[in-house]
């Protein structure tokens, strides 16, 4: 075994920052060596057979002005998808409350923005208060928050703030181009100040190198505060988007960097989102063993299809994994709603 994985303890590491070098020789790693190094640092900080489970809905499909060039929302390519108008709170709570009772500890919902407009704030607030008031973890993603916009979220009582970095600083620019790379930083830095906790990841088969992946990973570890949730996507190739020809992801690769993910966040709950459907149960249970702590469930994610609650059920009753539980602590929210602490 390489001399990083004897000298490192395995829950922290012992570098200020991870580098891509350091980083990529754990990622090098041999496979059984890195799983058995990600599967250590997990049982560490996490009960290795709980699975937490959200669910999301997008509250504002289509129309996009960004250019994200994975995505079928964006108003840039010709996906078909037609804008919809922000959907009526009543809906978002009554499709929250079938989230709990389905088992999700956390409702994500999701709009197709560049950022909020001012008009919208008091509606997703009041769907963040709606959400809580049942007792789930919340969390939106709406595109780029001011530090104001922030504020009034973390006043709302808001638990996560999705807004993911997708890539490396490096091949950034070949996805989008309206928005920087800083930009998302930016925006991961104002949600983090206003006292909201971060969910923030990537997507792999877009056509970057392996260091791009190993290199957002990076990005993520080296913030002030790495992310407490992660995210993990593979691309699901959407008709129309710029990335509808691309060629997909080598399942043994995709392995990898949940593991990396692992070793370089130790305390993140490290979630399996889009491209589920694409992977066959093994390389979802490899997954699982390499730190993988989080799916969401449903059929749909936004726009793309996602394996459906009986396959999840039937996969993790296989496997011996167990939903977490939602947690309810005595306090008090800021609206009045009982609040949870899973991640």
């Amino acid at each position: 075994m390489k001399t990083l994985l004897n000298d490192v303890p395995s829950g922290v590491s012992s570098l200020k920052a991870w580098t891509l070098a350091a980083a990529r020789e754990v990622y090098e790693a041999p496979f059984n060596d890195l799983l058995f190094r990600a599967q250590t640092v997990h049982r560490e900080n996490f009960d290795p057979n709980l699975v937490q489970l959200s669910k999301l809905l997008s509250i504002k499909t289509g129309g996009c002005p960004e250019d994200c060039g994975y995505c079928s929302q964006s108003a840039h390519y010709p996906t078909g998808l037609k804008a919809s108008k922000l959907t009526e709170v009543e809906h978002v709570i009554a499709e929250a409350r079938k989230a709990k009772e389905g088992g999700a500890t956390r409702y994500c919902m999701g709009a197709a923005w560049r950022s909020p407009k001012q008009r919208d704030m008091d509606v997703v607030i009041a769907m963040v208060q709606g959400v809580k008031a049942l007792g789930l973890e919340t969390c939106v993603t709406l595109g780029m928050l001011s530090p104001s916009q922030a504020a009034s979220f973390a006043e709302a009582g808001l638990d996560y703030y999705n807004h993911n970095i997708d890539t490396s600083e490096r091949f950034y620019k070949e996805i989008i181009t309206t928005r920087t790379f800083a930009d998302r930083l930016d925006t991961l830095e104002n949600v983090r100040r206003a006292g909201i906790k971060v969910c923030s990841g990537g997507i792999l088969g877009m056509g970057e190198t392996e260091d791009d992946r190993i290199d957002m990973l990076v990005t993520l570890a080296n913030l002030p505060a790495p992310p407490e949730s992660v995210p993990i996507n593979m691309l699901i190739p959407m008709p129309g988007s710029k990335l509808a020809d691309a060629a997909p992801v080598d399942p043994i690769e995709f392995v990898r960097i949940i593991a990396l993910a692992r070793i370089l966040m130790p305390q993140s709950y490290v979630r399996l989102t889009a491209g589920r459907t694409g992977m066959t149960d093994e390389t979802q249970a490899l997954c699982f063993f390499a730190g993988a702590n989080s799916i969401f469930i449903g059929d749909t994610l936004l726009t793309a299809t996602n394996p459906g609650d009986d396959r999840d059920s039937s996969l993790l009753r296989r496997l011996g994994l167990t939903p977490k539980a939602l947690e309810v602590s005595r306090n008090v929210g800021t609206v009045g709603a009982l609040r949870g602490d899973i991640e």
